[in-house]
């Protein structure tokens, strides 16, 4: 008898109940919060009234002339910050099996540069939101905002996340399309989205290239509600009691 063997029938003469199969919820949850945070941002770039790159002036001006819009917008902001992180991790669930080194390259490359840009920028309170929605002082703002993006850390972390989203996503929409696991156009979209998001002119151009990326996640999403538990992971293992 082998050792395997050996180990179950030991098992077994001990008395052993299944542990609970909590794999359902894992993947349900997993397939609900993979759609929504490249939906909600691409809404903010749609909605937001002032192109990401102008000046401290200029984005304090234009949120003056729309602090109930900003204010709100907010919101989508955070469900960005908080969902990004499981939501590629669904991404790369999805596509492990049959594109296992892509999947663990894209989401090395993904998870690491939104862990340093979520935890190391900052925030969805920005220096012009506080000084045009809060009334903060235009002087101390500004200067706080010329600090955080000068400061050293700030510009590696937004360099981390750059890489993350251009070249993670990237890799993840090519582990998608060779996995198999959805059709090929999904996986094309999450990875021509993920790479030209960034540097596409304007803030309503890059909201169209989120909504391409955001192909790929809902296919995500789908494949995981089409699933088995049994195809999702193993089932878990046998708890041992005590006789």
């Amino acid at each position: 008898m082998s050792s395997t063997k050996a180990a179950d029938a030991t098992i077994a003469s001990r008395g052993a109940v299944a542990s609970h199969d909590t794999r359902g919820f894992w993947r349900l949850l997993l397939a609900v919060v993979a759609p929504l945070p490249v939906l909600a941002k691409g809404i903010w770039y749609l909605l937001i009234p002032v192109e990401g790159d102008a000046d401290f002036p200029t984005t304090v001006a234009a949120f003056r002339e729309h602090p109930t819009l900003v204010g709100n917008l907010r919101w989508f902001d955070a469900v960005f910050i908080v969902l990004l992180l499981p939501a590629t991790f669904a991404v790369a669930w999805v596509a492990r099996r049959g594109a296992p080194r892509l999947a663990t390259a894209g989401a090395s490359l993904a998870l690491l540069g939104c862990l340093a840009g979520f935890g190391l920028l900052g925030g969805i309170d920005t220096p012009e939101l506080l000084t045009a929605v809060y009334k903060a002082d235009p002087n101390a703002m500004s200067a706080v905002y010329d600090a955080v993006r000068l400061d050293p850390v700030g510009l590696i972390a937004g360099l981390f996340f750059i890489v993350g989203i251009v070249f993670g996503l990237g890799l993840l929409g090519v582990a998608l399309w060779r996995s198999r696991a959805v059709p090929a156009w999904v996986g094309i979209a999450l990875m021509i989205g993920g790479i030209t998001h960034p540097f596409l002119p304007g803030h309503v151009a890059q909201g169209v290239g989120l909504f391409l990326a955001e192909v790929g996640f809902v296919g995500a999403a789908v494949a995981l509600l089409r699933q088995s538990n049994n195809e999702f992971d193993l089932p878990p293992a046998a708890a041992v009691t005590a006789l």
